[in-house]
């Protein structure tokens, strides 16, 4: 039996529920985590990166879109004061567990299940994305090309991916979409890239 894809709308595979432990920017965190659901054993390697160099000012708002069960919100939320975080995701099953995980952090957020910004009309400060590369490259970069209409002006698209693995291509949409991109961080293979809305690049 093949196990069934994250990128799914309502999964039909029963739940295996788990729970993680993890510290995520100098703070400890319980998630709740389950089958049908992107990396439910541990927390992803880009994920972490993500989290780690995220660039997210207090009181931005931020949009992590594709939460899977909310690691990278949740760690923003907790960590950077007066944000308001919105975590969307198609995954019915990884809404409810990012619900319970909000609570279980303690933490203010919002959800909202969609299909990358099908429901999604606001904008926003920072958009952080671990994108679904194997749910396909058109998925990935539509996902880019919608980001740009939901930022404010200046406000920035934040990518982890793996350079050799797809990364590089995102790279180049990016560019592409918003006419810059920077290389913010490098690790274990990853890179994490930011976009400005701008039509000048931004300082650091």
């Amino acid at each position: 039996m093949t196990t069934e894809h994250y990128y799914t709308k309502k999964p039909k595979s029963k739940l295996k529920p788990r729970i993680i432990h993890a510290t995520l920017r100098g703070q400890k965190f319980t998630f709740h985590t389950g089958s049908s659901t992107f990396s439910p054993k541990k927390i992803d390697t880009g994920t972490k990166i993500l989290i780690k160099y995220a660039k997210v000012k207090p009181g931005d708002k931020v949009l992590d879109l594709g939460c899977g069960y909310g690691p990278i919100g949740i760690t923003i939320a907790k960590t950077t004061p007066n944000t308001k975080i919105t975590m969307s995701d198609i995954n019915e099953r990884a809404i409810t567990l990012t619900e319970k995980n909000i609570k279980e952090n303690k933490v203010n957020a919002e959800t909202k299940q969609s299909n990358s910004f099908e429901k999604i009309k606001e904008k926003f400060d920072a958009i952080l994305l671990n994108p679904p590369i194997s749910a396909g490259k058109k998925t990935c970069y539509k996902m880019i090309e919608e980001a740009k209409k939901h930022l404010n002006k200046g406000g920035s698209l934040q990518i982890v991916a793996r350079h050799q693995k797809g990364g590089k291509s995102l790279q180049e949409k990016m560019k592409e979409t918003f006419g810059n991109v920077q290389e913010i961080a490098k690790k274990s293979g990853f890179r994490v890239y930011i976009s400005y809305n701008s039509k000048k690049l931004l300082s650091k």
